[in-house]
């Protein structure tokens, strides 16, 4: 029986997607054997990460996510950092952070609870981001003592997806499976 590894995810605009890819511009003579940015089509924020889940079980989250999608009004979430991420652990990659926002961890904690109790899997503290890159240690060295950058992006939530992650050579390959709209 195959799985798919899955995730729900918010997915962002275009305009905001470009904001971000422009700031690698800040840093165009990093070795890219240190670093790996996030391409395009993957940039978003991920909600939850399932894991690998069989058919059966992805249409039952496909089906949970889209009662929960109704609960919840759309909303609006601004960025407002580029900072090294995680905070307080090694840092290993290039972080766009945001507000604290009710709505999302609302929403978070509805979907954790409902997957949680249909996976057994308890989720770690959510901390919302978007992944601009990931790097080695050793290209830290090459980086001002303080990565903090200040961003004006604000995304309008106003659906979320179901996604599949991919793992290839070249890095993850996400479909998304479902996607719901809030307050629908």
């Amino acid at each position: 029986m195959s799985k798919r590894r899955l995730f729900i995810a918010i997915n962002l605009p275009e305009s905001v997607k470009k904001k971000l890819l422009d700031y690698r511009s800040k840093w165009p003579d990093l070795d890219p054997k240190l670093i790996r940015w996030t391409g395009k089509f993957n940039l978003h924020i991920t909600l939850l990460f399932i894991g690998c889940a069989t058919d059966d079980e992805m249409y039952d989250i496909c089906n949970q996510v889209k009662l929960i999608g109704k609960k919840h009004e759309p909303f609006f979430l601004k960025l407002e950092r580029i900072i090294l991420g995680p905070p307080d652990k090694n840092p290993r990659m290039f972080w766009a952070q945001g507000d604290k926002s009710q709505e999302l961890a609302d929403l978070q904690t509805d979907l954790s609870g409902v997957i949680q109790q249909k996976t057994g899997f308890r989720y770690k503290a959510f901390r919302p981001h978007i992944t601009l890159a990931r790097f080695r240690a050793g290209l830290l060295k090459f980086l001002p003592e303080n990565v903090d950058d200040l961003l004006e992006a604000e995304i309008p939530v106003d659906s979320i997806e179901v996604m599949e992650s991919v793992l290839k050579r070249t890095g993850a390959e996400y479909t998304i499976l479902e996607s719901v709209e809030l307050g629908g």
